[in-house]
């Protein structure tokens, strides 16, 4: 006697509805952990863009007698209303060439400049309530910083002002030189929740909070 096969049993309805909670569930758990690696991989490649961009710094200033780039940062360039306080060296601002190009002969690319987080901003993240580039249409750093300015690094342009040097500085480990100029591309867009990788005048390189960076932001030259 012939006995014929059982058809295959398929999956109910609840079945499929129970896996599909899973899989789900799965992916809420391990997508965040892979968007903080990638965050912490991006912002691994801006540290070392900023450790290279202190080679060229140092290269500079051994052609220079000492002294630290004569430069400005893009926030400095489009808003000099930010210096009205200083006269004498918001006049200089027309005069002096972008820390990007200053230093473009001693890097091998531009991209060194490049924060693979650099997203743009609107308002100047040290100088409440002032849009960068106000003049422009539209306004900001967008679609990124390094797409509109040519950098996503940003200098303490009183360096250049002050014309201070690898022998004036007082304290190079504390002195916020070049950083991101946005803190919310490695932090939260929380004012305390920003994070910036910050490079000082002795060549090191660390990721700071906002707290911290106000506080070197005090460091006289």
């Amino acid at each position: 006697m012939l006995t014929r096969p059982r058809p295959a049993r398929a999956f109910t309805l609840i079945e499929l509805l129970v896996v599909i909670a899973i899989i789900a569930i799965l992916a809420a758990l391990i997508f965040p952990v892979f968007a903080q690696a990638r965050a912490k991989a991006r912002q691994a490649v801006c540290s070392s863009n900023l450790r290279q961009i202190g080679i060229a710094v140092a290269m500079y200033t051994q052609d220079c007698d000492g002294l630290y780039p004569y430069a400005v940062d893009p926030a400095d360039w489009s808003t000099p209303q930010i210096w009205n306080g200083q006269p004498a060296f918001q006049a200089e601002i027309p005069n002096i060439g972008h820390i990007n190009d200053v230093l473009g002969p001693y890097i091998k690319s531009r991209e060194l400049f490049h924060c693979p987080s650099d997203t743009g901003f609107l308002q100047e993240d040290f100088v409440p309530g002032q849009t960068i580039a106000p003049n422009d249409t539209p306004p900001g750093a967008f679609p990124s910083s390094f797409a509109k300015f040519g950098t996503s690094y940003y200098y303490r342009t009183e360096i250049a002002f002050r014309h201070a040097s690898d022998s004036s500085v007082q304290t190079p480990a504390t002195l916020n030189m070049i950083f991101d100029g946005c803190g919310g591309w490695h932090g939260g867009s929380i004012f305390d929740t920003r994070r910036y990788s910050v490079l000082h005048a002795d060549g090191h390189v660390k990721s700071l909070s906002r707290s911290q960076v106000d506080a070197l932001w005090a460091t006289p030259l």
